[in-house]
C-alpha cells in the first residue's frame, strides 16, 4: 500500500477524515475540506458533480486509487469520496501523490 493510502489511515484515527459524499459536499461548503479524494473507479456522474463542487470551493481535488482501496485505507468497506478536513494531512498526501502515478487528476 503507498504511503498516501498509509496517511489516509492516519488521518481517519486523528479524527481528520470524513466520507460519504453529504458529508463531504457538506465540508467542501463550509471550507473545512483541505482536500478532497474521489476514487477513480467512481461513476462519471460522481465525477463531475465533486470536480465542480471543488472547482466551485477551490477546494483541491484528487482522482485516484478504487474504491476498495481507499476503503481499505480508512478501515472501512468501499468508499467513493473522501476529505481531510486538516492542512498538514492535506499537504503530506498531496506531497506522496506527486510521486506516484497512481492518482489520474490532480488539481
Amino acid at each position: 500500500m503507498s504511503k498516501a493510502l498509509n496517511h489516509l489511515g492516519l488521518a481517519t484515527r486523528a479524527g481528520k477524515l470524513v466520507t460519504g459524499d453529504e458529508l463531504v459536499l457538506k465540508m467542501i461548503r463550509s471550507s473545512e475540506a483541505k482536500l478532497v479524494i474521489v476514487a477513480g473507479d467512481a461513476s462519471p456522474n460522481t465525477q463531475k458533480k465533486f470536480r465542480d463542487k471543488c472547482a466551485t470551493y477551490e477546494v483541491p481535488l484528487m482522482i485516484g486509487f478504487d474504491r476498495e482501496r481507499l476503503g481499505s485505507s480508512v478501515g472501512r468497506p468501499e468508499r467513493v469520496v473522501l476529505a481531510l478536513t486538516d492542512q498538514g494531512f492535506a499537504d503530506m498526501i498531496t506531497k506522496e501523490i506527486v510521486k506516484t502515478s497512481e492518482v489520474e487528476y490532480i488539481e
